[in-house]
């Protein structure tokens, strides 16, 4: 196990600059979970961390090594890819020991390493199988099983789940962070899904357009986004971003209501996430119902901010339902409203 210090890294391809002074300290045995719209930036950090990627400028070390120079192979690292990589004509035991015999380990080891693996990913019934004969969460845990029994010190995770249906894909996640926490592995996880990523990570890393927006705790992100795009990006069903203008503390939306908050700052946005939305029949935000998903558990309520085109979501108990064209009125508690810079995005206030 160890530490990934990443220091003002950049990369660049000729004149154009993907990755933009990248920095983070990343604690042993963390789980750290980059996350982004694709595009972003975050598999190419991902492979500058795994030495697939050469790094333009800046420091990768891992432990007390800078790796900049490292082979992969040298950095004693195992990486699970999106596809998941087996050897078709291999047994599940051939395909977790084939890396540990082009390594000449002692066969006796390389046998106790991939029963022990076998046994944490609940794989010792398939261990004589071929691949195709295979679920794709099998496969999956294969391919973490080849990982494992390497005995790294990181593990990288490159969006190792988008092959697999939803309901898979919600189990896998579990198995892979019950398998982390159990191997105390610091750990590095790719995705673009932000639910994803929020129930994995110690701690997320949102990326857009090659630079870092926050990194912090999940709850940090959900609870105080630092930008616009977090507050956009992190929480489903996404945030309401109103523009509005900000004096004498009231906050006037465009259809002429007023909220509480804001002090002389003129034009700003305003974040209200869709849960906070509380429907009292006489609040100031009136929205004009479009439609309802009614998902069991909560119904998700589409439409707009009255007389105008702006477009408001909000989360309510399960049973709730209104004709569309009905008037809903919707108030919201002051320390729930985030307020950002209309010019930076950046957050205003605590």
């Amino acid at each position: 196990m160890a530490t990934i210090t990443l220091k003002d890294l950049v990369k660049a391809y000729g004149d154009t600059e993907v990755l933009h002074h990248v920095a983070a300290d990343i604690q042993d045995g963390e789980f750290l979970v980059i996350v982004g719209p694709s595009g972003c930036g975050k598999s190419t950090l991902l492979r500058m961390i795994a030495g697939l990627e050469t790094v333009t400028s800046g420091e990768v070390s891992i432990g007390d090594r800078m790796v900049n120079k490292l082979e992969p192979a040298d950095r004693d690292i195992a990486m699970v890819f999106q596809n998941y990589a087996l050897y078709p004509h291999m047994s599940v035991r051939e395909n977790m020991a084939y890396g540990l015999k082009i390594r000449k380990i002692d066969k006796g080891e390389i046998n106790r390493r991939v029963e022990e693996a076998a046994d944490i990913l609940e794989l010792r019934p398939y261990l004589d199988r071929k691949p195709r004969q295979l679920s794709g969460g099998q496969r999956q845990r294969v391919a973490m099983g080849r990982a494992i029994v390497r005995d790294p010190q990181v593990f990288l995770f490159d969006e190792p789940l988008s092959n697999l249906d939803a309901k898979l894909r919600v189990q896998m996640r579990l198995e892979i962070r019950k398998l982390q926490q159990k191997l105390g592995v610091t750990s590095i996880y790719v995705t673009h899904d932000q639910v994803e990523a929020m129930t994995l990570g110690d701690r997320l890393m949102v990326l857009n357009g090659g630079y870092v927006e926050q990194l912090g705790t999940p709850i940090e992100l959900y609870d105080r986004p630092a930008t616009v795009f977090v507050a956009g990006f992190i929480g489903s069903p996404a945030m309401n971003l109103i523009t509005v203008e900000a004096s004498e503390n009231q906050l006037k939306l465009p259809n002429g209501a007023y909220l509480e908050g804001g002090n002389d700052l003129g034009k700003v946005t305003l974040g209200i996430r869709p849960e906070h939305l509380v429907s009292d029949g006489i609040g100031p935000i009136r929205v004009t119902v479009q439609l309802f998903e009614q998902l069991g558990a909560n119904t998700l309520l589409h439409g707009v901010l009255e007389g105008t085109d702006c477009d408001i979501v909000a989360s309510l108990p399960g049973h709730v339902s209104a004709s569309a064209g009905t008037v809903m009125c919707f108030s919201v508690q002051a320390q729930n409203l985030h307020i950002f810079d209309i010019q930076t995005g950046k957050r205003i206030g605590a």
